[in-house]
């Protein structure tokens, strides 16, 4: 019926489904992947932030450290920490005066838990004030204040 032959169109035809591209990505699995990816980091992300974990003893005054200054933290179990690494007792004083060796301003803040002995607190208060340290706070949580007027 036509003018074309049989041959040229199958062959055109087989030459198309070979050399044809997809134009666009396929984007379903990606966002597939990052929405677990995302669901994994929301759920372990509070987790991740849990600290180190000590009870402050508490007074009247709430006490917060200033942006400067150092903050040491001193666990139960006697365990000095400056900011995410642990400290032998010992080296306390050798670190701090690394650390404050080309500061104007030092200030050290202690969080030490109330669980420890004063002899402890005293003990790290010392080594402190002997590594040249002008300033030492001692952080605390603030009470509660329970309505008493029933």
């Amino acid at each position: 019926m036509a003018l074309s032959p049989p041959s040229m169109g199958s062959s055109f035809s087989r030459r198309r489904q070979v050399g044809t591209h997809m134009s666009e990505i396929n984007v379903t699995p990606f966002i597939d992947v990052m929405l677990v990816v995302l669901v994994i980091f929301m759920v372990t992300a509070p987790m991740m932030q849990s600290g180190i974990g000590i009870n402050l003893p508490q007074a009247e005054t709430d006490t917060k450290p200033a942006e400067e200054g150092l903050t040491l933290t001193v666990t139960k179990d006697e365990y000095v920490h400056i900011g995410d690494s642990t400290i032998n007792i010992n080296l306390l004083e050798r670190r701090l005066n690394e650390y404050f060796y080309s500061r104007p301003k030092k200030v050290v803040y202690l969080q030490a838990d109330e669980s420890l002995p004063y002899g402890v607190v005293v003990r790290i208060m010392d080594i402190t004030k002997k590594a040249g340290v002008e300033v030492l706070g001692i952080i605390t949580e603030p009470i509660e204040i329970k309505d008493e007027r029933r």
